[in-house]
């Protein structure tokens, strides 16, 4: 069994991935290659990435890409804690240490892709530790660091875009394909876990379940209420624009509950994904809204007569962006980012379901008889309604205390402990906490934005700008 690389495990929308540069000469390799994230329960991680909006603390503008205070000097000073520059054309675009690395989404949005880690205990220290160093930098530069689903201020416009090449062809590609693809790339922030399967079967029941879930976990991590300053009348305004974001490559995928559902299946599905770009000597071809099934021919028109490497079909597994997303691993897309005790929460949520066998499949009875029509209406709903969206004979509120029940047991299974003796369910505490209250994140915005200030999102980017401290949910 071929085991894949730290570095092809957090790979994202960030960047190329670097995976092999064997051609292609046969589809079959196509499967072999997602086949190969198999791994046995021993060799399971949990990777977590989350984003985070940079600002001016003097004005709340965003942070412009150059300049004194800016993301590029928040890169550069992040280099004392002995991360690597990743660079682009010479300009400075990310950060690597071998295990982990720090990346840009279009906007600036600065993302920690995390180390594929054996436990939530080490992956929240990694969080940790990775806000502790951006707030000590941050704070020289005058710079303050905001996780939140959709940024609350902003105009398309105040936004610079990243100097990455992939980012220049999707700017130009995206308007045609929806209307909200252009906030997506710079105006919005998430949370996600990368987990690990065992086999084809194990990878099809938890995608089955990941996808029946995540509009769940939009209503549990629900954080972006606001747009342009003022109330947008979402949960999670972030979730809503994915629900208008070029429909070829989002969505709950309904052929993943079909019969026959597999590898060569999600081949299928990647092979009719449009492609964005074609990776060469440093630089990005244009090759937007053509055919992958063409490049395999060696027929591609920005390409006429090469054929792929492995390396082509790796990137082009980061060009989808299902609410689930399989790649040599099984990422978890749909919440909203946000504090420093939900960061820690997400992955938790998530390993409490799909790393138990027995949370795995008391999650996937709970699911069993969901319709596709019932599983797309929750993802059309929640990001309005939230926890209070009506589903059969109750709301997705009395799911999550269910789901929560399942998840929390399942970590206590897993029985891995801190140094005081601490199970994983501890990091589901601020979820609980909005079961509990049956308040969501962006019900606590609204509240102190009506009350507390005055009708104004300035006191958000204090009150909710990240440390490398826990917060309250």
């Amino acid at each position: 069994m071929k085991r894949r690389s730290q570095r092809e495990f957090r790979i994202s929308m960030s960047g190329p991935v670097a995976s092999g540069s064997a051609p292609i000469t046969n589809r079959r390799q196509l499967v072999e290659y997602l086949a190969a994230g198999s791994k046995p329960p021993a060799q399971w991680r949990i990777g977590t990435e989350h984003e985070k909006f940079v600002f001016r603390r003097d004005d709340l503008s965003p942070a412009p890409y150059a300049g004194r205070r800016s993301i590029a000097a928040l890169l550069g000073g992040m280099k004392r804690f002995g991360w690597q520059a990743v660079t682009e054309n010479d300009q400075i675009i990310g950060l690597s240490n071998g295990t982990a690395s720090v990346s840009l989404e279009p906007g600036g949005q600065f993302e920690l892709s995390g180390a594929p880690l054996e436990d939530l205990h080490h992956t929240c220290s990694e969080v940790t530790e990775h806000l502790h160093q951006v707030r000590a930098v941050a704070d020289e530069l005058g710079l303050g660091v905001l996780a939140t689903g959709f940024h609350p201020k902003a105009r398309l416009a105040d936004i610079d875009w990243m100097p990455k090449g992939r980012y220049a062809i999707m700017r130009r590609y995206m308007p045609k394909r929806g209307h909200l693809g252009l906030d997506m790339m710079l105006r919005t922030c998430t949370v996600q876990v990368n987990l690990d399967f065992a086999s084809e079967a194990d990878m099809v029941r938890k995608f089955r379940l990941g996808l029946a879930l995540q509009p769940v976990a939009t209503a549990l991590f629900a954080n972006s209420p606001f747009t342009e300053g003022k109330p947008n009348g979402y949960q999670s305004y972030r979730g809503q624009v994915w629900t208008d974001t070029d429909p070829d490559r989002t969505g709950l995928l309904p052929f993943v509950f079909e019969p026959g559902m597999g590898f060569e299946r999600y081949v299928d599905y990647m092979l009719d994904v449009p492609m964005y770009f074609v990776y060469r000597d440093g630089n990005y071809i244009d090759v937007a809204g053509q055919s992958f099934r063409d490049f395999l021919d060696g027929r591609l028109p920005g390409l006429p007569g090469e054929i792929p490497h492995l390396s082509d079909w790796g990137d082009h597994l980061t060009t989808a962006f299902p609410e689930v997303r399989l790649k040599r691993f099984l990422e978890m897309r749909g919440a909203d980012s946000g504090p420093w005790g939900r960061l820690c929460a997400l992955p938790a949520l998530w390993a409490g379901l799909l790393y138990d066998d027995a949370a795995t499949d008391a999650a996937l009875d709970l699911v069993k008889d969901w319709r596709a029509d019932e599983r797309e209406r929750l993802r059309r709903e929640v990001p309005k309604t939230g926890l209070r969206t009506k589903f059969r004979r109750g709301t997705v509120h009395d799911i999550a205390k269910a789901v929560l029940e399942i998840a929390a047991a399942g970590l206590r299974h897993r029985n891995r402990r801190d140094g005081k003796g601490r199970d994983e369910s501890i990091f589901l505490d601020p979820l609980q906490q909005i079961v509990a209250s049956a308040q969501s994140p962006a019900d606590r915005l609204i509240e102190a934005y009506g009350q507390r200030w005055h009708g104004s999102v300035d006191p958000m980017f204090d009150e909710e700008s990240l440390g490398g401290e826990p917060r309250r949910a």
